[in-house]
């Protein structure tokens, strides 16, 4: 029965009654301060250092002491940072780098391989640190940042972490001050000297984990994730699903991940009858190895910081202890790794252990009122951590979970039990390998109702809501849950009004309701907000469309055309082979009845040529060559082929330094009407092809241009004039590496009058037609 209101043992204790907000204030100031530091010049860091000690010295003779700590704190941040970054930039590696230099390299490895889909096919990606380079008669020593990078047969791949190793390869400049280059390596020489017993013995146990899952399907995939972090072998399947349902925590190091551990080790060592002090160190003694066993990254320290504070603060039920705790950490990470203010995943976890530690109890002490107290801590705790992130996630992803509270409480209980027999698995399987398979099964089964749980989560209609990435809307989403949080103890304390909403956020993710405005009325077109990459859908009529490219990631694609209504596509139109265009086919395959796939007569990237090959054999459906003069239409839409000609050569050469140049200039650029409005769609060509599009004499212009390759700077500025658009349309990834869009073209554009709509800043863009004239909406 629910307790009286009036019930003292219902009021909260003294522990309980506020969280410390004293440290906040530090904790904002380091971490802004630090962010400046990164940014800024070192003249201007060390200039603001002396004011805000001046500033502080002034605060303490006026007894305002917290106003001083915040002051002595950013001036300590602020310099910091800045000196880090200029140390890191120091000496001659950036200077080779920004020459091009071919070089010899003894670097130590410092990360495990990635293998990232690029828009010129796989590359591997190392961090590594740089002990010798030598290159263009000079001989530099010492620990330098770089990132190597490389073809998957180049053999980088193979290399043990924290190995030595002799390579080869030519020097780039990079965009992140934490690094002083990037490697682009040619040639792996052979390994000068194996790593350290630690790392072996890491190793060791991380081939073990895997080893004990082998062969047991998707399950088995996700054991290695959630043990070391470890979701190389994870399919595209479940990942995609993981990040609809909001488990994609699930898939990377988190405090979780060190908290279970570390619990399962103290409770053996307590009933091995180990206490005190003994207790403490074995504790240490595991952290420090769940650490090293996941990799030293920052984002597993980070992890491990975030879960001991998050632990603390709920085992003790101190939110004045806990927070205490949060910003302290927040200072000290700082401090060793000023770029973590820059990290998406450091500001998640920070979120999320101040939801845990601040909102958790009070909000675990409501819903005990009418529910078991373990009941009501697994619904409170992903409840404050998920409405925490969801403005940092919706930035990101442009979607908020409506079914990741849900997921998450199903999916807890065999979190821990999958991790813990893992890694025990995973131990045996070092010594005993048969005996490690056949434990591999306790991790198996719980893992394998996680899976279920992402799964059928993804599955449901309304698992997710589409918000835009602009400005306002996630300052309107912010505030939603600003809101949310102050006004959920009452709610969540009252069976019949938490029910009540329960039901109504049911009612919303079985049978979804269309997003607020969108598509809007009179559509014609829609850039999709594929991140870097281009999706473009064309309406021809209810329900039907035309799809231009399909983007990097089948997920956003297929969300996209839901959101917009669409069950059957005309055709799909891939401009070129690279990732970014063509990797979401199977996305668009998935959502809709597709009636054919027209690509244009080039067949590199190879690889990229057989996925798309194999995803449209799955699916039934047929694959067209088209080329120059080669006109469609279907319901409302028409188009017409400009380019490449027919001809083109399908090998054509997309390695080396070109930057792909060479497929990107045998894009498919289309001439199209819909809907009373003209639009020049122009794939990723570059001024030798917009150069021979204008000697071709083909009729540019057009009321809508889909500038091409991203915004990039290498445009024509006679194509630009010819087209002569009312409206330019940016296909752009949030952030990218690549300088897109460039301040050139866009100050060109602006010029000219053109009317810039961008997806990095509006989110998906909608062009719109009343028959007389051409507008858009973002979101």
């Amino acid at each position: 029965m629910p307790s009286d209101p009036a019930d003292p043992a219902d009021a909260p204790t003294d522990a309980e009654a506020a969280a410390d907000p004293r440290l906040v204030g530090p904790a904002v100031a380091a971490w802004s301060s630090t962010a400046l530091g990164l940014w800024a010049p070192s003249s201007v860091t060390l200039l603001l250092s002396v004011v805000l000690v001046s500033a502080a010295l002034l605060a303490i003779s006026k007894q305002r002491h917290w106003v001083a700590l915040v002051l002595v704190v950013a001036a300590a941040a602020t310099p910091a940072a800045g000196l880090r970054a200029a140390h890191v930039q120091a000496g001659g590696l950036p200077e080779l780098a920004a020459d091009g230099a071919v070089v010899r390299a003894v670097v130590v490895i410092a990360g495990d391989p990635r293998t990232v889909q690029t828009p010129f096919g796989e590359q591997v990606y190392v961090k590594a640190s740089a002990r010798l380079v030598i290159g263009r008669g000079r001989t530099l020593d010492g620990r330098a940042p770089v990132l190597l990078m490389a073809q998957p047969d180049i053999g980088v791949h193979d290399v043990q972490l924290g190995s030595r190793v002799r390579v080869v390869g030519r020097l780039a400049t990079s965009d992140s001050t934490d690094l002083a280059a990037l490697l682009r390596v040619s040639r792996v020489d052979g390994v000068v000297a194996d790593p350290a017993w630690w790392w072996t013995i890491a190793a060791g146990v991380r081939d073990g984990v895997a080893a004990a899952v082998d062969g047991r399907g998707m399950p088995g995939e996700l054991v290695p994730a959630l043990v070391v972090g470890d979701d190389s072998g994870l399919s595209v399947e479940v990942a995609d699903d993981f990040r609809t349902s909001g488990l994609t925590h699930l898939l990377a190091v988190s405090g979780t991940n060190l908290t279970l551990v570390l619990g399962a080790v103290l409770l053996l060592a307590r009933w091995c009858g180990v206490r005190g002090r003994g207790l403490r160190i074995t504790g240490v003694l595991a952290a420090v190895a769940f650490v090293l066993l996941a990799r030293p990254d920052p984002s597993v320290v980070r992890a491990a910081a975030m879960g001991l504070v998050a632990l603390a603060g709920l085992t003790a039920g101190d939110r004045r202890r806990g927070l205490r705790a949060l910003c302290v950490a927040v200072i000290v990470l700082l401090l060793v790794n000023p770029w973590l203010a820059r990290s998406v995943g450091f500001a998640l976890s920070a979120l999320a252990t101040a939801a845990i530690v601040v909102l958790g109890p009070p909000w675990r002490n409501a819903l005990a009122r009418w529910l078991p107290r373990w009941a009501a801590e697994a619904i409170a705790v992903p409840l404050a951590a998920q409405l925490a992130c969801t403005p940092v996630i919706a930035a990101i992803s442009g979607q908020a979970s409506l079914v990741a509270v849900l997921a998450n409480v199903l999916a807890a209980p065999a979190v821990g039990p999958a991790t813990v027999a893992g890694l025990a698995a995973g131990l045996v399987a070092v010594a005993i390998p048969a005996l490690g398979q056949l434990l591999g099964w306790s991790a198996v089964l719980p893992a394998w109702w996680i899976v279920t749980v992402g799964r059928l989560s993804a599955d449901l209609p309304g698992a997710s809501l589409g918000w835009g990435t602009s400005t306002g809307a996630l300052a309107a989403l912010t505030v939603i849950c600003l809101l949310l949080a102050a006004g959920a103890a009452p709610v969540l304390r009252h069976r019949w009004a938490a029910l009540a909403i329960t039901t109504m956020l049911v009612g919303v993710v079985v049978r979804p309701l269309p997003s607020p405005g969108w598509p809007p009325e009179g559509w014609v077109a829609v850039v999709c907000d594929v991140g870097q990459g281009d999706g473009l859908v064309l309406s021809a009529g209810d329900g039907v469309a035309v799809v231009v490219d399909a983007g990097p990631d089948p997920a956003k694609i297929s969300h996209c055309l839901s959101e917009l209504g669409v069950h059957r596509v005309a055709a799909v139109l891939i401009t070129h082979l690279h990732a970014d265009h063509a990797a979401g086919l199977a996305g668009v395959l998935s959502q809709a009845q597709v009636a054919e796939v027209a690509v244009g007569p080039v067949r590199t990237p190879a690889e990229s040529w057989q996925q798309v090959d194999a995803a449209t054999a799955a699916a039934d459906v047929p694959i067209r060559t088209v080329g120059a003069g080669e006109t469609a239409s279907v319901g409302a839409v028409s188009w017409q082929v400009l380019w490449p000609p027919l001809q083109t050569a399908p090998d054509l050469d997309d390695a080396g330094d070109s930057g792909g140049s060479a497929v990107n200039d045998a894009s498919l650029v289309l001439a199209v009407q819909v809907g009373g409005v003209s639009l020049l769609l122009t794939g990723d060509i570059e001024p030798p092809t917009q150069t021979a599009l204008l000697r071709s004499g083909a009729d540019l212009s057009a009321d809508v241009l889909k500038v091409p390759h991203h915004g990039s700077a290498q445009q024509d500025e006679a194509f630009l004039d010819a087209v002569d658009a009312e409206v330019a349309l940016i296909s752009v990834g949030t952030d990218n590496t690549y300088g897109h869009p460039a301040p050139q073209l866009l100050t060109q554009l602006h010029a000219d009058g053109v009317q810039v709509a961008r997806t990095d800043r509006d989110g998906a863009i909608a062009v719109l037609s009343d028959g007389e004239s051409v507008s858009v909406r973002t979101r």
